[in-house]
């Protein structure tokens, strides 16, 4: 598959590698295909089936419009792009999508054929062998430049947030439904304000595992994640609570808590407006804290 350009970006389809500058942005493996949908027919319209049958093909029967969404969602998280003023992905609703980007595909550079004359040096004058070796050297060096450049921009690097799913600690086993639409939300709403200055991963399976077999050193292991989000939600009566926690990765300490408490007669807007308060509060953590800057103590239960 090619490799193309946009921007300050280049992204080879078949490696799934997505470079800003040089420097490799983390984006997943689905993410990374349904970009590659994209940027392969610039201008154009990919619509949402075309990606389904691309991605997930006809027999899947996983949440294709949920997954789809968190695909560009991360995109977009990848490429610093503003859904309401978009530089390179413009979402057409209930259609599809458009990469709107001047976009260039680069062709692998051509191999010399075989038993090409290949020029030698014996006969020369010293002067030209010692231009020879001094533009060798030069190369070196600019290699040496070129690997510490790619290494100091790789350690500026944003931190990954991984969101895990909410667990469902209610004895009501439809209450899962809300709990999944609820971590939804929050990737969502992270993914929005991150503005660029943190990345946001939600779909990965190792996010899916159970209470029981979570390992959060595990998870910041698998995903390089500085930071985690977990949510609960418990039930009293007719009374829920909703707790998310932002933790810190190694050390998993503890930066945040939101808490919501209150009947859920209208779960879409329980899952919206709970999703968008997490998302303005721990966003402006992650990058204070990120910027290792002092960040106030955790707010009383």
């Amino acid at each position: 598959m090619s490799s193309f350009r946009f921007g300050q970006f280049e992204f080879d389809a078949g490696a799934q590698e997505l470079r800003c500058d040089g420097a490799l942005v983390h984006l997943q493996s689905q993410p990374a295909q349904v970009l590659a949908c994209l940027v392969s027919r610039p201008r154009e319209t990919v619509t949402r089936e075309e990606l389904r049958k691309a991605i997930w093909g006809n027999g899947t029967f996983v949440d294709f419009d949920r997954g789809l969404n968190f695909c560009i969602a991360q995109i977009r998280s990848a490429l610093g792009d503003d859904p309401a003023a978009p530089r390179f992905i413009r979402t057409l609703p209930k259609r599809g999508y458009q990469f709107i980007a001047p976009v260039e595909r680069v062709n692998e550079a051509a191999s010399s054929p075989p038993g090409a004359y290949t020029p030698s040096i014996s006969g020369h004058s010293w002067r030209t062998a010692t231009w020879i070796w001094a533009g060798a050297l030069f190369v070196a060096l600019a290699a040496v430049a070129g690997f510490w450049l790619h290494s100091w921009a790789l350690s500026k690097h944003p931190p990954i947030v991984a969101v895990v799913r909410f667990d469902n600690e209610t004895t009501d086993p439809g209450m899962s439904r809300f709990s999944d639409g609820l971590t939804d939300n929050v990737v969502e709403e992270l993914t929005k304000m991150s503005g660029g200055r943190y990345a946001v991963i939600g779909n990965a399976q190792i996010l899916r595992l159970s209470r029981d077999q979570r390992n959060l050193k595990t998870i910041g292991t698998a995903l390089h994640a500085a930071y985690i989000v977990l949510g609960q939600v418990q039930s009293d009566g007719a009374q829920t609570r909703i707790l998310v926690h932002l933790i810190r990765l190694p050390d998993q300490t503890h930066l945040w808590v939101v808490r919501a408490d209150g009947a859920i007669s209208d779960p879409l807007n329980v899952e919206s407006s709970t999703a968008q308060k997490v998302g303005t509060e721990f966003s402006k953590r992650i990058i204070l804290d990120s910027s290792r800057n002092r960040l106030p103590g955790l707010p009383n239960s």
